[in-house]
């Protein structure tokens, strides 16, 4: 089992697949007045969200729900016998402990421990009064033993006592995670807060105040009430899962989340903290490991609120509006957006996050808003906001405003000022707190900026013929899918079928690439437009220094970066970005290849190449050009795919991942989705230099006469490539190619794990298959048979026949001869007929193209 009591990966199920589906709202009142009312109302909100919850296989286990309240002063005070100092000053842990009492008394000595360790001051335990009545038998079978801590603020902090407490409680969870005591593996801290305290579990949303009892104590006195009813799309249901989570509550998903993950964890190696000094590796790791995507997102913004940052303003870095092709924003907030764009990615995905620092309630929509937000505003001073209508009854006439979240806008109200703060009133605040466009126009670079004269490598056509087929290159492919690219500017259009086998079950050499298949966002989802919805989307990227994430951009020192419109690099483009070190970058071409005569030559190269990537980033190389163009007759080239897999994971491994960027210069990238999978583990551009040399011999040899020029056939290729990434993020759900890039949206299909952990780990794989060996092989037979070739003035190119049938080329599950016999069965009602035709289907053991085949 993981840590969040999920089961481990097996069969078809992964942990990493959960996300989460659901129903949220807040109730609060404007001018903070801490009452019951509120958190009844929350309650009835959970009530009336009923049929948002999924329930388990014994009809009353729920998928978890949960309520977020400002801590209960005076019931607490109460509860604990009169010995809590004033509010404020002291926090309540409300914490699920281990069932069994050996490991429970660990799990307590631990937090003992820790908060004393920490110069804080224990004020006792709470047992937290239950009615095991209200939750189903599942629910039981999985229940905590749940309690809270309290805790008295110590003296001489030398950091606040929010950040105190967030110290605390990473020091705990790691350090009973690190003690891999099995038993242990259900403790988990809901809430640690000065300001909140969280009651939630696997309990359906309208038995959460039968089951915790606090709940109908009329003494529960809040100004806050955040609620939260999950539905687990496609995963399994936790205590530890059910929302809120500690600032924030979730309803859609965040499909760039490995992305996102992998990304954060990076930037530990290179992060400072003012705030936290040299006692910031204790908040590590940023990302608890096992959390759904919504944990990971709230992890995220602690890290932020906790450096200082207005929770509003971590919201707005974490999941932007699309500002890249608004010209109708303000100057200062369009330079705002660009300048956090280069240091922290969004957080991409159809949302509506409601959060609280405990003072301010907000709720944010994705750019898309693919998930509702609707809210009402009532004349005695209450807003009520929920993921759809109708969840109270208020009467009209107590009604002042009735509205909803838009697209781009963020709803706030501060309980302290008493105020409902505008999203207009929000974005100049934050926008106009430095010289943004100044810094953004001091500091940005385009590659149509630099005139830089040196020579763009050329290819004689010999070394073109034998490359093309070293990186198996075949007519038919060149015919249907590169030439219309080249030619009018989009994909050819063919059928959704495909009846040739998967690459693992081909008898014919196969790229890397073919043994990845993209991943769609869940039925859930509404679909983005990538035609209607263009200016919510993006392929911009951002090559250079990041920028300081954690110094709540206080100051600026010049760090130029470079802003790249278009992912695809022309041959001239990527010797600009070769010959950048005028512009205070430092750039190194590391090439991928391999000895072909070498025991484990490939293994041996890969090893070389991350140990070359780890060195070049210490010696201060901020981008990496990861280029096969060093071919040789005994160096064939790793498939670019995993070699940019391979440095891409080393790098976050060493924590040096965010001090680097990644271009490839590849001869085997040439479609969508082989510019999509490079993308997609972590590079920020390619260069596809064999078709750019193949619309070269095109204009030379005059064939293709539609090919006026070099650049309008390298223009039109890149033009369809663009488009076709764009209907990619739509199908993903992801608007933005820098929250795509890394975000790993595949699944391997015939890759052995051992490979899949190594160099594309996080990838979802249920049929294993190649490993390294078999991948050098289909490399190192293509790379023979061009040199074989090319030795005897044989250069033409294989037939290929993945479209098309031929008799030579890939075998088709529906192909001539069975379609043959089952137009003759059915022409002439031959029963010899059918049964020839049943037995080429169902019999033909020598070719098996399907898994259920085997």
């Amino acid at each position: 089992m993981t840590k969040y009591g999920l089961p481990n990966k097996q069969g078809l199920y992964h942990p990493e697949n959960e996300r989460d589906n659901c129903g949220v709202g807040f109730v609060v009142d404007i001018k903070g007045t801490a009452n019951n009312r509120i958190v009844k109302q929350g309650l009835d909100i959970l009530n009336n969200l009923r049929h948002r919850g999924a329930i388990g296989a014994d009809g009353s286990t729920g998928d978890g729900s949960g309520i977020l309240m400002q801590i209960p002063h005076r019931f607490f005070q109460t509860e604990m016998n009169e010995i809590l100092p004033p509010q404020r000053s002291y926090a309540v842990g409300m914490m699920f402990l281990p069932m069994e009492p050996n490991a429970r008394l660990f799990c307590e000595g631990v937090v003992e421990r820790i908060i004393r360790e920490e110069g804080q001051k224990l004020i006792g335990w709470r047992h937290v009064p239950i009615n095991e009545e209200a939750i189903g038998e599942l629910a039981k079978a999985t229940r905590p033993i749940i309690s809270e801590v309290f805790l008295e603020k110590g003296e001489n902090n030398d950091s606040s006592f929010s950040n105190r407490l967030l110290i605390i409680r990473k020091r705990i969870t790691k350090t009973i995670k690190e003690s891999q005591n099995r038993n242990t593996q259900s403790f988990y801290i809901c809430s640690l807060s000065e300001h909140v305290v969280i009651y939630k579990g696997l309990v359906q949303g309208y038995r959460l105040d039968e089951f915790y009892l606090d709940l109908l104590d009329d003494r529960l006195e809040s100004s806050i009430a955040i609620v939260h009813e999950r539905y687990s799309t496609n995963s399994f249901p936790s205590w530890e899962l059910a929302q809120p989570f500690r600032s924030l509550a979730h309803n859609g998903e965040i499909n760039t989340i490995r992305g996102n993950i992998n990304w954060m964890n990076a930037r530990e190696g290179v992060l400072e903290s003012q705030i936290f000094g040299d006692e910031f590796p204790k908040i590590f790791p940023i990302i608890e490991e096992g959390g759904s995507d919504s944990a990971s997102l709230d992890n995220a913004l602690e890290l932020l609120t906790s450096n200082g940052y207005s929770i509003e303003q971590a919201m707005m870095m974490l999941i932007p509006e699309p500002w890249q092709r608004d010209e109708d924003m303000e100057p200062s907030l369009r330079s705002y957006y660009e300048y956090i764009a280069r240091f922290i990615e969004p957080w991409d995905g159809p949302a509506t996050v409601v959060f609280t620092d405990g003072k301010k309630v907000g709720v944010i929509l994705d750019r898309n808003a693919l998930r509702p937000a609707r809210y009402v505003v009532t004349k005695d001073g209450i807003v009520i906001m929920a993921s759809e209508t109708g969840v109270l009854d208020i009467a009209d006439e107590n009604i002042s405003a009735k509205k909803m979240v838009r697209p781009r806008e963020i709803l706030l109200i501060d309980t302290e000022t008493g105020k409902i703060i505008s999203d207009k009133a929000i974005k100049e605040n934050v926008s106009q707190q430095n010289p943004f466009i100044e810094w953004i126009g001091r500091n940005r670079i385009t590659l149509s900026e630099i005139k830089e004269s040196y020579e763009v490598k050329k290819m004689r056509t010999e070394t073109f013929n034998k490359n093309m087929n070293i990186f198996g290159y075949t007519e038919e492919e060149l015919a249907l899918v590169i030439q219309p690219m080249i030619e009018k500017g989009k994909e050819a259009i063919g059928s959704m079928g495909n009846a040739i086998p998967i690459a693992p079950l081909s008898k014919k050499s196969q790229l890397l690439f073919n043994y990845f298949k993209q991943n769609f966002a869940q039925v859930t989802n509404p679909p983005i437009d990538p035609i209607r919805e263009r200016s919510m989307m993006s392929l911009i990227q951002f090559i250079g220094p990041k920028g300081r994430l954690l110094d709540k951009i206080e100051t600026e020192v010049d760090l130029p970066y470079l802003k790249i419109d278009n992912p695809i690099l022309s041959n001239k483009k990527i010797e600009d970005i070769r010959h950048l070190s005028n512009y205070n970058f430092s750039t190194i071409t590391l090439p991928i290849t391999f000895i072909i005569d070498q025991k484990d030559g490939l293994n041996k190269a890969l090893e070389h190449l991350c140990r070359r990537a780890e060195e070049t980033v210490l010696e201060g190389n901020n981008i990496i050009i990861l280029s096969d163009r060093s071919l040789g007759r005994y160096n064939a080239p790793i498939p670019s795919l995993l070699a940019t897999g391979a440095v891409h994971h080393h790098l976050i491994e060493k924590k040096l991942r965010t001090s680097v960027d990644i271009v490839v210069e590849s001869g085997d990238a040439r479609d969508v989705m082989h510019i999509a999978l490079l993308l997609g583990y972590g590079a920020k551009a390619v260069n596809p230099y064999m078709i750019y040399n193949y619309v070269n011999e095109c204009v030379l040899d005059q064939t293709h006469p539609e090919i006026l020029s070099m650049k309008q056939g390298f223009t039109n290729y890149c033009k369809a490539i663009s488009d076709g990434l764009y209907k990619i993020l739509s199908r993903m759900g992801i608007s933005t190619l820098q929250s795509y890039s890394g975000a790993q949206r595949f699944q391997a299909l015939g890759i052995s794990s051992e490979v899949i952990e190594q160099y594309f780990k996080g990838t979802p794989t249920s049929i294993g298959g190649i490993g390294l060996n078999e991948i050098s092989q289909e490399v190192i037979d293509r790379h023979l048979k061009a040199y074989e070739g090319l030795k005897k003035g044989e250069q033409s190119l294989d037939k290929g026949g993945e479209i098309q049938y031929k008799v030579t080329g890939e075998n088709h599950i529906l192909n001539p001869k069975i379609v043959k016999k089952l137009a003759f069965a059915s022409q002439y009602n031959s029963q010899e007929a059918y049964k020839e035709f049943t037995d080429l289907v169902f019999k033909d053991t020598n070719q098996i193209d399907t898994i259920r085949g085997l």
